[in-house]
Formats: C-alpha cells, sequence, structure tokens
C-alpha cells in the first residue's frame, strides 16, 4: 500500500512539472505580443529615389548648361530695321534708264512676333542655335523727288512679311552656372513672303543675307527651366521692285517702274523662357 502511495504521488508531481513547462513555453510569447506598441499610422510610402518634378530643383538637377544640352527656347521678339544706306530708291519711265530719285528713302516699320529657337551644346562653352519667326512689316517711300510728284511727303509702298531664319554659333562663358552670359556670330537669310502692294502696285524682291552677332544670356530659374534675354544685330540688305497701279500715275500716260536698295540691318531684341531636354 505504501509503494503505491509512492508511485501515485510521483506521478501527480511529474505531470505537474509538465503542465508548469508547457505554460512556461507559451506565456512569453503571448506576453511579448500584449506588451508590443500600437502602431498609430501606416507610414506613406517613399519616393522612387531619383524623383524630381518638372518645376523642382532637386538634388539630382544639373545646375547651369553644358556640353550635350538641348534647349528649345520661346521668346517674344522685336524686329527693328534700322534703314541705314538708304538713298538707293530710282524710277524708269515707259522701260528707259533708272534715274536716282535724289533724297527719296524707304521706311520700314518695327514688328513684334513670337519666335521659336532650338539650341545645341556642342561643348561646355560652344553652343549652336536656329531660331525661326516670321515677321509683317509696312513699307513706304518718304521725301525727295517722289514727294515732289506725289505732292505728300509719304507714299505708302504696300507690306511684306519677313522670314529671316538666323543660325548663330555662341561662346558661353560660365557653364554649369545659373547665370550664363554668351556672345555669338552667325548668319542670316532673308526672304519676302506675300507681297502686297498699295494702290494696285505689284511689289517683288530678291532673295538677301547677311552676317549677324549676338549678346546675350541664359539664367536657371528652377529645375530645367531658363530665362533668356538676347539682342542680334543683323547686316542684311533689301532689293526690292515695284510697278503699276499708282506708280503709273506719277507720270500722265506712262508706265512708272520703282526699285530700292538699301540696307535694312535690323536689331532683333527677344526674351523668352527655355526648357533643357
Amino acid at each position: 500500500m505504501v509503494k503505491f502511495r509512492s508511485f501515485l504521488t510521483a506521478t501527480v508531481a511529474g505531470v505537474a512539472a509538465l503542465t508548469g513547462a508547457a505554460q512556461a513555453q507559451t506565456a512569453v510569447p503571448n506576453a511579448a505580443y500584449v506588451n508590443a506598441p500600437v502602431m498609430n499610422r501606416i507610414p506613406d510610402a517613399q519616393k522612387p529615389s531619383g524623383h524630381c518634378g518638372i518645376f523642382e530643383t532637386c538634388a539630382s538637377t544639373k545646375i547651369g548648361l553644358s556640353k550635350g544640352d538641348i534647349m528649345i527656347r520661346l521668346s517674344g521678339v522685336g524686329v527693328l530695321p534700322q534703314d541705314r544706306d538708304n538713298h538707293g530708291v530710282s524710277a524708269s519711265v515707259n522701260g528707259g534708264a533708272y534715274a536716282h530719285l535724289n533724297g527719296t528713302r524707304t521706311s520700314t516699320t518695327n514688328q513684334a512676333m513670337p519666335e521659336l529657337t532650338v539650341e545645341y551644346f556642342i561643348t561646355n562653352n560652344l553652343s549652336v542655335d536656329l531660331i525661326a519667326t516670321s515677321t509683317r512689316h509696312e513699307v513706304s517711300a518718304e521725301g525727295g523727288t517722289l514727294a515732289g510728284l506725289t505732292g505728300s511727303h509719304k507714299t505708302d509702298i504696300g507690306s511684306a512679311w519677313v522670314l529671316p531664319p538666323t543660325l548663330t554659333f555662341a561662346w558661353h562663358f560660365r557653364p554649369n552656372k545659373r547665370f550664363n552670359p554668351y556672345v555669338g556670330v552667325g548668319a542670316t537669310a532673308m526672304w519676302f513672303h506675300n507681297m502686297h502692294g498699295a494702290d494696285g502696285i505689284k511689289l517683288n524682291s530678291g532673295f538677301t543675307g547677311g552676317p549677324s552677332v549676338n549678346v546675350g544670356f541664359d539664367y536657371q530659374i528652377v529645375g530645367n527651366w531658363f530665362f533668356n534675354a538676347d539682342v542680334k544685330q543683323m547686316f542684311v540688305r533689301m532689293h526690292a521692285w515695284g510697278k503699276g497701279g499708282a506708280l503709273d500715275s506719277l507720270v500722265a500716260g506712262s508706265t512708272v517702274r520703282v526699285k530700292a536698295h538699301e540696307s535694312l540691318d535690323p536689331t532683333v531684341v527677344s526674351a523668352g523662357i527655355a526648357y533643357r531636354l
């Protein structure tokens, strides 16, 4: 009987020991779970590395302009013809020799239009750009012999659209800087189109061209956006002819032709916004 009680006591003690070990094993993780801090909010997803908005200047944004950059620029441009060397108006009556109209000069109006420019940086300092725009100008003849024939100081000749594509090579003094001034030299080709003579006058003109020089600067505003200001001086002559209409009335019963050769030499002033591709 004593042996049976001893065996029962040992068995109960063993079961108690096993139960206590099991409770000890489950108590630790449950306590850790219960005591874990509660997350107040789900954290925001992080932006992909290298992301930068189109109107942001970020750590990855390149400062200034340098080799390989391509710029697209939209500007407002003012074309201001200088009408230099302007004493080349002459007239022919009934197909005869042209006679110089002393003191008569031509005058071309100023004009403003939008301008598109594409520029590529060949090196850090050297770029090449091409401008494209077209402006409409009124042309008149003033003073001298013609004024004596018409009885008016100013005679309206007509209007013409001018297309002056200009290719320029520019030297930039401060590559990889926000403010980058430059000087350039280039060439201008000039076409006159959509010519409309006043009072029935028929107008025609020749193709012309000449050199140009310019100065300007780029300033990086934000991100890849730049402000540009530029002044070009072009050296271009104009060759134009007019016949018929009001010109024939200058000499009764005659056919009158007029031709003009002058240096337009327009000054082109522009300012606008550019974007680096």
